[in-house]
């Protein structure tokens, strides 16, 4: 079976063996960050709307479990913004229903200041939104959110989510040089987390090509006074692990699903790749590039493959 919604598993440096779901169109967010590992956001809305059939999602999702049995997490994440898929309450529940694998929801936090939004996460086990600012200019220059969205209000709505929800809240905080590192600017950060609570605070670093070539990894000083600032763990470069690939004959729709939302490494696609005949292999990585489904960008010093379907800064 040729998975559309599932992917993976992948290695996360956050959630160990995890079974993505995909519930919108690729690069469908309320965000465009400058970060963004997929991009520029070419689909910039704040509405919700189930964008793919529910049942459908609900389908792939029990028969992937099947095949996947060692889980760490069942995580709702994916090309874009999944809180935008007005049924994600109801993939939750079923999907609880289904397996005891723990859920987890990776955010940007946006919609947790609507009520109905922060019902239907209390249902996961884990939610992890991001923060990347905690002021208006900084927020607009990282984020670059849709118009209707303030950070005062989704630092309001994360906080609130706090209070009800009974799982694990754990917040990341894009850090990038000379944009959110300051002290200025950490301060503020760190006035939200405060506000917040969070069980865990994750540092993490643009180590995968961002949207906008400008993005830069912060100094060894400037993330030391982060870690301190906001009390946040760092997390590792790099995944350990391998890819799951299941129900995919052919190498390079097998890469091709995954970089669709997960930009690989050449090191990680090449133990992908030699899961498969030798004779497929061999053309595979070319092949990637060659018929323009993908495209290898180098970024710190390593190659990675990254779907063509994205925009990356110019």
């Amino acid at each position: 079976m040729r998975f559309r919604y599932v992917f993976g598993p992948v290695p996360s440096r956050r959630l160990g063996r995890s079974l993505g779901v995909n519930l919108v169109p690729f690069k469908t967010c309320n965000y465009s960050c400058v970060y963004c590992q997929l991009g520029r956001t070419t689909r910039l809305v704040d509405g919700r709307d189930d964008f793919f059939p529910p049942k459908e999602v609900l389908s792939e999702i029990q028969e992937a479990l099947s095949w996947n049995p060692a889980l760490d997490y069942l995580t709702f994440t994916g090309e874009g913004e999944p809180t935008l898929c007005r049924s994600i309450g109801w993939l939750i529940s079923r999907a609880k229903e289904l397996s005891p694998v723990p859920v987890a929801v990776l955010t940007n936090g946006a919609l947790l200041c609507r009520k109905d939004v922060r019902e239907e996460l209390r249902q996961a086990d884990l939610v992890m939104p991001s923060l990347d600012a905690g002021d208006p200019r900084t927020f607009r220059r990282v984020n670059r959110p849709h118009r209707d969205l303030d950070i005062g209000a989704i630092v309001k709505g994360i906080a609130r989510f706090r209070e009800e929800f009974k799982g694990e809240l754990w917040v990341e905080v894009m850090l990038m040089a000379g944009v959110n590192d300051t002290e200025e600017a950490l301060e503020a950060i760190g006035r939200a987390l405060e506000r917040i609570q969070p069980d865990r605070t994750f540092i993490n670093l643009p180590v995968r090509p961002p949207a906008e070539p400008w993005v830069r990894i912060p100094d060894e000083e400037a993330l030391v006074r982060a870690q301190v600032l906001l009390k946040a763990e760092l997390l590792p470069h790099e995944e350990e692990g391998k890819f799951g690939v299941e129900g995919f004959p052919d190498p390079v729709e097998a890469i091709l699903h995954i970089i669709r939302r997960h930009p690989m490494r050449e090191r990680h696609i090449l133990e992908t790749l030699s899961r498969f005949p030798q004779e497929a292999v061999s053309e595979g990585l070319d092949s990637l590039v060659e018929s323009g489904q993908a495209k290898r960008i180098t970024y710190q010093g390593q190659t990675f493959y990254a779907y063509a379907g994205g925009r990356y800064g110019r």
